[in-house]
């Protein structure tokens, strides 16, 4: 991997939907050269896929949150069952090590969500939640 790669990560990082043209242009390459590239990231796996961002905010989803579980055992098919059947409300779920065993990024569209939803977790683990209250 070179400079010019790395430019294109940063470009579609930016824009995934941007054409090959525009993204050979803005890193001095032929639309067709960018192409081959893009390709030679995706075969060698440094591009996994492509995705879109979207705003929670106006699908009604208003309160963010991180939730740090502390497991109380080894037997965690419980909690990840539990898991699945709210993955509506989740975006992540990291497996951690130091404070904690896992780190959920959550979206819910009310105060009543996040309470039945923590309501539901006390049942397979103790946590630690924290709220964002604005993003930069």
């Amino acid at each position: 991997m070179d400079q010019t790669d790395e430019l294109i990560l940063a470009e579609l990082s930016k824009n995934s939907r941007i054409t090959m043209k525009e993204l050979g242009g803005k890193v001095h390459l032929t639309g067709q050269a960018a192409a081959s590239r893009v390709a030679k990231l995706e075969d060698a796996g440094v591009i996994e896929g492509y995705s879109i961002k979207v705003n929670s905010s106006k699908l009604g989803y208003r309160i963010h949150a991180f939730i740090t579980i502390f497991t109380n055992s080894h037997h965690h098919q419980p909690l990840f069952s539990f898991l699945e059947a709210q993955e509506r409300f989740i975006l992540n779920n990291y497996k951690i090590i130091g404070d904690g065993c896992y780190l959920l990024e959550c979206r819910f569209p009310s105060k009543e969500h996040v309470d039945e939803f923590l309501n539901g977790l006390s049942e397979h683990a103790n946590y630690k939640i924290s709220m964002v209250i604005k993003s930069h």
